[in-house]
């Protein structure tokens, strides 16, 4: 899963981006108004933090543009701003989610985890397609309750394709999903990823859209 942190404060976004790397996530970190704006016109991502006192445009006029193209990736607000009215203003903006900082790392990574999973429809704290289930905190993944050894890249396509079950995700957007800006992603990356992925979970788990892309199955 891609997010992408809007943060100015380099110790904060330092320890941010660092925590949800270790939890498993791609991020992309900026650390103004405009540089956010660019990001969300050129990437993909399946959730963004939002500080709200950035330089060169405030973090609320970026949430206010952003739900007016009618995009509805889900935003989780970061910020100082610490009045009821500031909550209610962001909230009213279009924010999943509002916390107060200073806050907890760990609380943040799970109020992220929250937010994507109801994004996809879902309450559970862990995805299953079948008899495969992933459990995105533990990093665990079991079919027919048997545990299954995954790389930490093979886990992350694994979680992009159960977060949409049936959807069909082309190469690129797996690509989005799992490689954050600065690292080198082969020709060949996904697919060699993939074909790891069905030798450990069988080779009808996921199946291959010829021409559009991959999807998740519960054969």
């Amino acid at each position: 899963m891609r997010i992408l942190l809007i943060e100015d404060d380099p110790m904060i976004g330092k320890a941010v981006r660092n925590g949800l790397v270790e939890s498993g996530f791609a991020v992309d970190w900026v650390t103004d108004g405009r540089a956010a704006e660019l990001a969300l016109t050129a990437g993909v991502y399946d959730l963004a933090i939002l500080d709200l006192g950035l330089p060169r445009r405030d973090g609320m006029d970026i949430l206010v543009a952003l739900r007016s193209m009618g995009n509805s990736m889900p935003v989780l607000i970061a910020s100082a701003r610490d009045t009821v009215r500031d909550r209610i203003d962001g909230l009213q903006a279009g924010a999943d989610d509002y916390v107060l900082k200073p806050f907890d790392l760990e609380e943040l990574i799970a109020r992220v985890r929250a937010l994507l999973r109801r994004h996809v429809g879902s309450g559970l704290p862990t995805l299953q397609c079948g008899k495969l289930v992933l459990d995105p905190v533990r990093k665990t993944v079991t079919r027919a309750g048997v545990p299954v050894d995954l790389s930490a890249r093979e886990f992350a396509i694994l979680e992009a394709l159960m977060q949409r079950p049936g959807a069909v995700l082309s190469r690129s957007r797996l690509e989005e999903s799992v490689y954050g800006w600065g690292q080198e992603v082969g020709s060949n990356s996904i697919e060699v990823h993939l074909h790891h992925l069905r030798r450990k979970l069988g080779a009808g788990t996921i199946k291959n859209v010829r021409g559009v892309g991959y999807r998740v199955t519960d054969d």
